[in-house]
């Protein structure tokens, strides 16, 4: 959770851009907005529960989970933004993941679905389910553009953010969580994290950071 940070901070060699596609352990990042709801630390505990580490994650939203069965997809862009237009980018970028799976033979659609997780007007839906999820962080630096795209594990998704909705308190329909499994039977993260690459242009080798590069910065 802190490598995107870390990269608009101080970024990688000199790259204008820096893409991370990774598939994470089950993590639940609140906002910093839900820290401050009287039923966090309850949320969190039935997080921890069904084997979801919980995080603060620093862009805004609230509180949205991952696993191995995601694909999480954030854009490092490393220049001083002129404007300061975060509708363009979530706009931009809906559009970008809506045609990704549209590609792998998905219905998809962008906007809210009523009662979704993290609720967003640039969510992207198929089946009345919210399959995406995005978030930014500007500063300084640059900007951070942050996307899930849950692939797989609609009932271990949709059992743990029940439980900590709930305690939240928030407005929320289980009903809404889903996955592209559920339109695409079969479909894998490797299928879509190829797909992501492609869309975005990736060649060449991955760059692998060292462990320790956060933690002797």
């Amino acid at each position: 959770m802190a490598l995107g940070p870390w990269l608009l901070r101080h970024g990688l060699g000199g790259a204008r851009d820096i893409l991370r596609v990774h598939s994470p352990e089950p993590t639940a990042a609140f906002s910093r907005r839900d820290t401050r709801r009287l039923g966090y630390e309850r949320a969190a505990h039935a997080l921890r529960q069904q084997g979801f580490e919980p995080v603060v994650r620093p862009q805004g939203g609230s509180l949205a989970a991952y696993h191995r069965g995601s694909v999480v997809v954030d854009h490092v862009h490393r220049e001083p933004p002129e404007t300061f237009d975060p509708v363009e980018r979530f706009q931009r970028f809906a559009r970008l993941h809506a045609a990704i799976l549209a590609g792998l033979g998905a219905d998809a659609r962008i906007g809210p679905v009523p009662g979704e997780y993290c609720p967003g007007d640039y969510s992207i839906n198929a089946a009345g389910t919210k399959i995406v999820g995005s978030a930014q962080r500007v500063t300084r630096d640059g900007w951070l553009f942050s996307t899930v795209i849950q692939v797989t594990g609609t009932e271990v998704l949709r059992g743990a953010l029940t439980a900590a909705y709930g305690e939240l308190g928030y407005d929320f329909d289980p009903s809404t969580v889903g996955t592209l499994e559920d339109v695409l039977p079969g479909l894998t993260v490797a299928d879509v994290t190829a797909a992501v690459l492609t869309a975005y242009d990736v060649t060449g080798p991955p760059v692998l950071l060292p462990a320790t590069t956060l933690a002797t910065t």
